[in-house]
């Protein structure tokens, strides 16, 4: 029996070991490839399916709603909630809006273990309390706000002005290269 490792990045973008099969690892035989999908998966959290709760249904949200890549990846849109009369009730994508205050017997019904912030920024630190006391643990925060959670709950925020940002240094760096020339 061996164990291998890979190397994957915590929160801190520090790179860090990860056991990812333990196992009959023969030199010269290999290994089961399908088997090491498997250990990597499940190192990952990725073997079983997970709910996610949309907060906003505005465009972002919407967006969101109805990306096929959550689900290819075992992330299922469970509940979509607002707070906008014009926009409770309504369906997307087969799937109704419901109001914030139906947050937490939605986490409960559905077993939410993520939640994701699609609100304006004024609205989204009360949607993540409102999240922690509904029991999520988990939040991926697209409001173009600094959120502040308790310990225990993890938070990842997606601010898409930063990533443009860091576009914009590489396309001026790239620029800059061909100003120059090939090095001499």
């Amino acid at each position: 029996m061996a164990t291998a490792y890979a190397d994957a990045r915590n929160d801190w973008d520090e790179t860090i070991p990860v056991q990812v099969i333990h196992g009959d690892l023969t030199r010269g035989i290999g290994y089961d490839v399908a088997h090491l999908i498997h250990e990597i998966r499940q190192a990952l959290g990725l073997t079983q399916h997970w709910s996610i709760l949309i907060a906003g249904v505005g465009n972002l949200g919407q967006a969101l709603a109805r990306y096929k890549g959550f689900a290819e990846r075992g992330f299922r849109v469970a509940a979509l909630i607002d707070v906008d009369p014009a926009k409770v009730g309504s369906r997307l994508d087969g799937m109704q809006v419901r109001h914030l205050d139906d947050l937490p017997k939605l986490v409960r019904a559905e077993r939410v273990a993520i939640g994701v912030i699609a609100t304006p920024a004024t609205d989204a630190q009360d949607v993540a309390d409102r999240m922690v006391q509904a029991g999520i643990r988990s939040i991926l925060n697209f409001a173009p706000a600094m959120l502040t959670v308790p310990e225990g709950v993890t938070i990842r925020k997606v601010d898409l002005a930063i990533e443009l940002q860091i576009l914009s240094y590489y396309e001026q760096r790239d620029a800059l290269r061909e100003l120059k020339g090939p090095a001499g």
